[in-house]
C-alpha cells in the first residue's frame, strides 16, 4: 500500500512540476534556455511515476523494477530539474545514473515479466 501512495504522490508531483515549469518558472527557464530540459525531466518523471503505480498494484510487487524506477526518477529527473533552474551543467553528469536505473527497471520486467 505504501508503494502505491508513493507512486501516486510522485505522479501528483510530476503534474505540479510540469505546471510550475510552464507558468511559475517560465521566465527563469527561458532566460537559462533550459525549458526543454525541464520538460524532459517532467516527461520521464511522469511516465515512471505511472509505472510505479502500476507495479505497486501487483502482488508481489516487482521490487527491483519498482526501486529502480524510483531511483531513476530521483537521479534522472531530479538532476535535470536542478540543472534547469540552476544552469549548473555539472549536474548533467548525474543524469546518466538515473538513465541506467530506468534501464535496469525495464530490463527486470523483460527478464521476469509480472503477472497480475
Amino acid at each position: 500500500m505504501m508503494q502505491g501512495r508513493i507512486a501516486a504522490g510522485l505522479g501528483l508531483l510530476a503534474v505540479l512540476l510540469g505546471a510550475f515549469g510552464a507558468h511559475g518558472l517560465k521566465d527563469l527557464l527561458g532566460h537559462n534556455g533550459t525549458a526543454a530540459i525541464w520538460e524532459k525531466a517532467v516527461f520521464y518523471h511522469f511516465i515512471h511515476a505511472v509505472m510505479l503505480f502500476v507495479l505497486a498494484q501487483l502482488k508481489p510487487v516487482p521490487a527491483v523494477a519498482w526501486w529502480s524506477f524510483l531511483a531513476g526518477i530521483l537521479l534522472f529527473s531530479g538532476s535535470l530539474y536542478l540543472l534547469a533552474v540552476t544552469n549548473m551543467l555539472w549536474l548533467g553528469a548525474v543524469t546518466p545514473f538515473g538513465g541506467v536505473a530506468f534501464i535496469v527497471g525495464w530490463t527486470c520486467l523483460i527478464i521476469n515479466p509480472p503477472r497480475p
